[in-house]
Order: C-alpha cells, then structure tokens, then sequence
C-alpha cells in the first residue's frame, strides 16, 4: 500500500510529515498501579499472641502440678494402705514359716532317728554367731 492510500495525502517527503496516529491514555488517565506490597493487618497484635500464649502454658503448668499432687496423694494413700495390712501379711507368712519349719523338723527326725546323739533342729556348724531365719526368730515345740 502507498501512503496516498494509508494517509490521503499525496507526496510525503518525510516521515515527520506524517500525522501522528498512535493510542493514548483515556481522558483522565488510567487507574495507578498497585505495585507496593499491602497487607490487610488482620489479627491480633504480636503482644496480644504473647499474652494469650502465655496464659496457655501457665495454664498447662498448672493442670500439670494439679496432677502431680493428686498422683502424690494416690500414692501415699496406697503406701498407707500397704503399712496397714502389713501385720496382717506379715502374720500370714510367720503362721506358713512355722509350719514348714516343723514340716523340716519331722523330716529330719524321721531322717537321722538311726543316728545317735542327733538332736533335731540344732545348728550343724556351731560357730557361736546366732543367725536369724529370713523373717525373724521363730521356736518351734516338738513335745
């Protein structure tokens, strides 16, 4: 296409002749650009996060020795329990002692009967040092 025909004029000389044709900006201008960052300040504060942080760990403290002094007690009450039955075991375990101590005692007796001066129950290595049973002196009579 010749510029006779592009621009209705005839015989341009030079290209600063021609009539400037190019897009410009809407009356008014365009809308300004958003460029810089903008954020939206939602949420509590930093001080407020510290606050409400720190009354949830003080919190947790909190139930944490609740629980140990609860455990605390179960525990004592559960020793005192076992200090109160005690005797009662204690008992128990001496009736079961003496009776298997006499079990022994006629054992041995049947045992060594053919063998004289045997004296049932008496201390073979007599070292003179008294040694008490596992749960205490206990006597046992034969007669």
């Amino acid at each position: 296409m010749t510029e006779v025909t592009l621009r209705n004029q005839k015989g341009m000389t030079s290209v600063k002749e021609m009539p400037i044709l190019q897009d410009g900006p809407p009356p008014g201008g365009f809308p300004a650009v958003r460029y810089a960052r903008r954020i939206p300040n939602s949420g509590p504060g930093g001080a407020a996060v510290f606050l409400v942080s720190s009354l949830v760990i003080g919190f947790g403290f909190y139930q944490v020795g609740q629980g140990n002094i609860h455990r605390r007690a179960v525990r004592a009450e559960k020793i005192a329990a076992r200090q109160a039955i005690l005797p009662l075991i204690q008992a128990e375990e001496d009736a079961r002692f003496v009776k298997e101590l006499k079990k022994q005692l006629e054992e041995e007796k049947e045992v060594m009967a053919h063998v004289p001066g045997w004296k049932v129950g008496e201390n073979v290595y007599s070292s003179g040092r008294w040694m008490p049973p596992s749960t205490g002196k206990l006597t046992v009579d034969l007669s």
